[in-house]
């Protein structure tokens, strides 16, 4: 009998032995940094004379780890030993899989400080993102292993006296796995083990950023038993390693999180027939977000200010699902305006190894440029509240930055920022609210702050979004209990961490037999 499933519990740093577990951590992750990382293909490691740098976005002159980088000659070599390797893995008990699973949670578990104290250097998460993003990792071993244990043995179908009908799932092929480096843990185990757990073999494309931790994942995996071969870890650049991949008559699904442009592009290019293809290449897409809070005029205001600061700059903003709008209904826009206000400018931003920061820096050069480029484009749109600076001279640190007065079609009320930066706007009422909250191209998150029962009914039937939150914050949802994912050009709304998952990484199959 299987244990019924339960969310990886979040730790309390305030309690001191917490404290002192993570500060350990922190050392010891400090003495890995600068170490070598090859490739894993077929379980063999593969060192390359060209690196990607995995740099602390906190203190740049860091280098947490030099990783081998792969190029098409080793792609295809991966893809190879990934095509031969699923003609027996296919065939693999799913109990053997999802015990992989539950052992690696397992190991993950017992080394959870440690995982995330490589979440702080490499990907420059404050603890509590670091800790949540752990248990999230965690929590997509424990889920994808017991729903494989659901459906391994398929749906009950009508059956004849004269005919015995079954249908059941069998695993699609190789595929390829471009993951994020903003849940750098959590969204490249989920997508990479739970293609693994369906009897797929995987090609593991971790963002240039962060590959370390994918690194570090592998070694898990393989500590729990997973068979070389299963999932082949090659870092390397989009350009050439993922386009490469992705158009490869051998590949027989994509599954990709990040930005929109890209997503798209991956998108076009899976849907192109190769030479020698013989099936359409599935695509499991997630992209960004334009995500908007309603506050309404009957509503806990204080609940409203502390949601969308916390929203809008957790992890300096750098979530698909992050505040980066909120609509205040004009009865009560001063009150909330102000209150969001004061709120941000209680916060710190600095080095994350120091608990006592809200925000942490954001990723890298690039990430920091485009951020404060739309800064600068806020500055002639709406009028800036608090925030508006950075500071790139150590590390990539941007203040959180508040914008009142935006009209709702302004340029930083529809593109992604992808930062700490949120634009405030007024609705005459809540249909107005609605109509503005849906005036993108996006459809990922949203959450409304009211007391009115009608108007919570009202949303639940018209704010497009994957994910819909009353009362609460638009970002944080929770393995198995929010699945995530969401409409329009925020992807293909997969619904990761939910109950329909694991059947986009196979195919039905029916079979039966005449008496």
């Amino acid at each position: 009998m299987v244990v019924p499933y339960k969310h990886e519990p979040f730790t309390d740093f305030s309690k001191e032995e917490n404290r002192k577990a993570m500060l350990e951590a922190l050392e010891k992750v400090e003495k890995d940094f600068g170490k070598e990382y090859p490739l894993i293909i077929g379980g063999e490691r593969i060192t390359t004379e060209d690196k990607i740098e995995s740099v602390n976005p906190a203190n740049k002159k860091e280098i947490i780890g030099y990783v081998s980088k792969a190029n098409k000659e080793l792609a295809e070599q991966a893809m190879k030993v990934a095509d031969s390797t699923f003609e027996t893995w296919r065939k693999s008990d799913p109990k053997f899989r999802a015990d992989i699973l539950f052992r690696a949670a397992a190991i993950v578990r017992r080394r959870k400080h440690e995982f995330s104290a490589h979440l702080v250097k490499e990907g420059g998460k404050p603890w509590k993102e670091a800790d949540a993003d752990t248990a999230e990792a965690i929590d997509f071993m424990e889920y994808y292993g017991r729903q494989m244990l659901e459906i391994m043995d398929g749906k009950k179908v009508e059956s004849r006296p004269i005919e015995y009908n079954q249908y059941h799932y069998i695993p699609l092929g190789v595929g390829v796995v471009i993951s994020p480096w903003n849940f750098l843990f959590a969204i490249m185990c989920g997508t990479a083990v739970s293609a693994m757990v369906t009897g797929n073999t995987v090609l593991l494309k971790p963002a240039s950023p962060t590959p370390v931790i994918a690194y570090k994942m592998m070694e898990v995996l393989e500590e729990a038993g997973l068979p070389d071969g299963v999932i082949n870890y090659i870092p390397g650049p989009g350009g050439e390693v993922g386009d490469y991949l992705v158009d490869h008559p051998r590949t027989r699904f994509v599954s990709f999180t990040g930005s929109r442009d890209i997503g798209t592009r991956i998108f076009e290019r899976a849907a192109k027939i190769q030479e020698g293809q013989k099936w359409l290449k599935r695509t499991i897409i997630e992209m960004g977000g334009k995500d908007t809070i309603i506050v309404d005029n009957n509503a806990d205001l204080e609940l409203a200010a502390q949601s969308i600061v916390q929203s809008a700059f957790g992890f300096s903003g750098q979530k698909c699902s992050a505040c980066s709008r909120a609509v205040i209904h004009e009865d009560v826009y001063d009150e909330v305006a102000n209150r969001i206000v004061e709120l941000t400018k209680e916060l710190s931003a600095g080095d994350p190894h120091d608990n006592t920061h809200f925000m942490g820096p954001v990723i890298n050069q690039k990430g920091f440029d485009k951020i404060m480029g739309y800064i600068d484009i806020g500055k002639n749109e709406g009028k800036l509240l608090a925030g508006g600076k950075g500071d790139d001279s150590k590390g990539w640190f941007i203040e959180p930055t508040v914008f009142g007065e935006v009209d709702p079609h302004a340029t930083i009320m529809q593109e992604e920022i992808f930062g700490p930066v949120v634009g405030l706007t007024k609705a005459k009422d809540f249909d107005e609210a609605i109509e503005i909250a849906n005036n993108t191209e996006y459809g990922l998150t949203g959450a409304v702050i009211t007391n009115n029962r009608e108007h919570l009914e009202k949303a639940r039937e018209d704010f497009h979004v994957g994910n819909l939150y009353f009362n609460r914050g638009c970002t944080a949802a929770i393995v198995g209990y929010q699945p995530f994912g969401g409409f329009n050009m925020s992807g293909t709304d997969s619904k990761a961490g939910g109950p329909d998952y694991l059947g986009q990484l196979m195919q039905p199959k029916t079979t039966s037999e005449m008496f």
